[in-house]
């Protein structure tokens, strides 16, 4: 009897046609998230679960008495409790490597957007504010030539540091766990101690998974730190950032501006203040979302799932269960 595999994300009909090749395939094709009591009463039935926001914890695994893998549509992967699949003996895997560069191009829009006010200004000619010359009040400041700080260099902060070296002439520094000195020697880039960076950047980008050490990172202390004419680029994930803090630090003018793909709360509530933020581009988490690169995430992760049950090692298995 085939292995039963759910989806709780809409995949693309090559993924799926992929999957029934191999699998008894079942999927949630609604764009809305699967609620959590319908996943719990269903998830006793497979062996295997394609996912990339559901939770997958205790209370999940002690229902799933077939389960065998998980495979993340994503990265991150701060939906799994690691410690928990370890104790259960289920394999968990990711999507790395196919998305670095899509990330990396959205990062820039970013950069790029928030130092030269791009949306702002797209909504002042849309809603006919233009009508004269334009003067300094509409001034953005130069992304060339400037010093980018990456903190967390993986590989989406070295493909952020090649464009921003070879198509920018940035000064590019970054902080990091470990020193990269491969990345140093080949793109010119420097390391730097967190306050440093902090200090002297003026472009910083978080770019570091969540975890418990790694909460709350980028907090008042650090937003102190930063340069009245510093911009701060978020990607990675919302939690690292006490959002608090950055809204006070941007309503004081403690740093000129944000560029955001991720918030502590999302979707973010309409009452943010940060929504109502000319200095702010905020962005619907979707710094991998274009169709080439989704497609390649589903298929990596479906990928994965069939070498998990089929007993082989997954390419992607997460590290802290390898």
């Amino acid at each position: 009897m085939r292995k039963k595999v759910l989806v709780t994300e809409p995949i693309p009909e090559t993924v799926k046609s992929y999957l029934q090749e191999h699998v008894a395939l079942t999927t949630w094709d609604s764009v809305e998230q699967i609620s959590r009591e319908k996943l719990l009463a269903e998830i006793s039935n497979y062996h295997g679960l394609i996912t990339a926001k559901d939770h997958v914890d205790d209370e999940l695994l002690q229902k799933a008495e077939q389960l065998e893998v998980v495979s993340n549509i994503s990265v991150g992967y701060d939906n799994f409790d690691v410690q928990a699949l370890n104790r259960f003996k289920v394999i968990a895997t990711h999507t790395p490597y196919v998305l670095d560069e899509t990330v990396a191009d959205l990062i820039f829009g970013l950069i790029l957007s928030s130092a030269r006010r791009i949306t702002e200004l797209d909504q002042y000619v849309k809603q006919g504010k233009w009508n004269n010359a334009v003067d300094e009040t509409l001034f953005g400041r130069n992304v060339h030539h400037k010093k980018l700080g990456i903190i967390g260099m993986g590989r989406i902060g070295e493909k952020v540091a090649r464009r921003a070296k070879l198509g920018f002439e940035m000064d590019v520094t970054y902080y990091n766990r470990s020193r990269k000195e491969k990345v140093e020697k080949e793109l010119g880039v420097i390391y730097q101690d967190f306050a440093t960076l902090l200090e002297q950047s003026d472009f910083i980008l978080l770019m570091t998974p969540l975890t418990k050490e790694t909460f709350h990172l980028i907090d008042a202390k650090a937003f102190d730190k930063m340069k009245k004419t510093c911009f701060f680029i978020n990607a990675s994930r919302g939690k690292i950032v006490d959002e608090a803090a950055m809204i006070h630090a941007l309503e004081e003018k403690q740093i000129a501006g944000a560029g955001l793909d991720v918030f502590e709360q999302e979707p973010v509530g309409t009452n943010n203040p940060l929504l109502q933020m000319n200095n702010v581009v905020t962005l619907p988490h979707i710094g991998s979302a274009t169709s080439e690169t989704r497609e390649e995430m589903k298929f990596f992760a479906a990928k994965n799932m069939l070498q998990g049950l089929s007993g082989e090692k997954p390419e992607a298995i997460i590290k802290e269960l390898q």
